[in-house]
């Protein structure tokens, strides 16, 4: 009976453990300095005690801060970054009570990602709806490749990104925006240019033209592919506007879910976009995380105002 007392009080304890200053500073500097022998010295604390600090957050969080790799430096994962951001905030903010100067307000940290394509049409409205919301708000972003969106969520350097719902695995958390359907990019004078909607089928004859971004154009092909089709590519353009231009040049017929109103070319020449009809070319825009627990709260709050305002754009 005595020896369950024991670990019955034991359990207890490890319930009220808690995450001292002193162990925010450490996850701090090792988060820093990159090494628990670097973040040691930097501290004047032995390698081990810290080493054992470190394990006890981790343990009281129930999730890695970093990933450890034998040889290489101690890199953060996601979750990490952000426990370090938040933790740097509070270190800060624990100094100035010291000091008696709580006069600065905390300031919010969020980075955004959006995919190059959707940008020219998401970016800049996203941006003013996360300002109206969050009062003291240091708002980053980058328009990026999927691939550069996909390492800056698993790295840790983008909290949240607007893309489209491709090559993501089950690691990801993804909230939809809406569907997105592909359009067909042609001169006036092309043989479909007159219809109101066309087919992967009705394309197949023609030489596409397709972006360079690879994941994209292995995306379009696909859905040939899955539909029986084998169509020639004539080009891979650099932007969405070359891509146009080569369209509106009889290049090719371009294919792109990103479509600008304009019916004109940047080198002023006229071009016709046509619906492409076939039901498993919708693709849906959504609002990608890493990680699929739940959402730091300033990532919460921001896809909550992101998917209220990017709807009905």
């Amino acid at each position: 009976m005595y020896s369950v007392q024991i670990i019955s009080l034991e359990a207890i304890i490890n319930l009220m453990l808690y995450i001292s200053l002193r162990q925010y500073e450490y996850v701090c500097a090792v988060g820093r300095h990159g090494s628990l022998s670097a973040a040691a010295q930097h501290l004047n604390v032995s390698q081990p005690a810290l080493s054992t600090a470190l394990t006890r957050v981790e343990a009281h969080l129930g999730y890695p801060l970093f990933v450890r790799r034998r040889g290489a430096a101690m890199a953060l994962t996601p979750q990490g970054r952000s426990f370090i951001d938040r933790a740097e905030v509070l270190l800060k903010n624990a100094a100035r009570i010291e000091a008696s100067d709580t006069s600065v307000p905390e300031t919010t940290k969020l980075r955004l990602g959006c995919f190059t394509d959707l940008a020219p049409f998401l970016l800049a409205p996203a941006l003013q709806h996360l300002r109206a919301t969050f009062a003291d708000i240091n708002l980053t972003y980058v328009a990026e490749s999927f691939e550069g969106l996909l390492n800056g969520l698993m790295e840790g350097q983008i909290d949240i990104a607007i893309t489209y719902d491709l090559t993501m695995d089950a690691g990801f958390a993804r909230t939809k925006l809406f569907d997105s359907r592909p359009k067909a990019l042609m001169p006036p004078d092309h043989p479909l240019a007159t219809t109101t909607e066309v087919t992967l089928a009705a394309l197949e004859s023609y030489p596409l033209i397709l972006s360079a971004e690879g994941l994209s154009a292995q995306h379009i092909l696909g859905l040939f592919r899955q539909n029986g089709l084998r169509p020639s590519v004539a080009h891979r353009a650099a932007s969405l506007e070359i891509q146009r231009s080569l369209a509106a040049h009889g290049e090719g017929i371009g294919i792109s879910y990103a479509s600008p109103p304009s019916t004109f070319s940047y080198d002023t020449k006229r071009l016709v976009s046509v619906p492409i009809t076939d039901r498993d070319a919708a693709e849906s825009v959504v609002l990608a995380r890493h990680g699929t627990g739940p959402a730091d709260p300033v990532i919460g709050k921001a896809e909550h105002v992101l998917l209220a305002g990017l709807t009905s754009v």
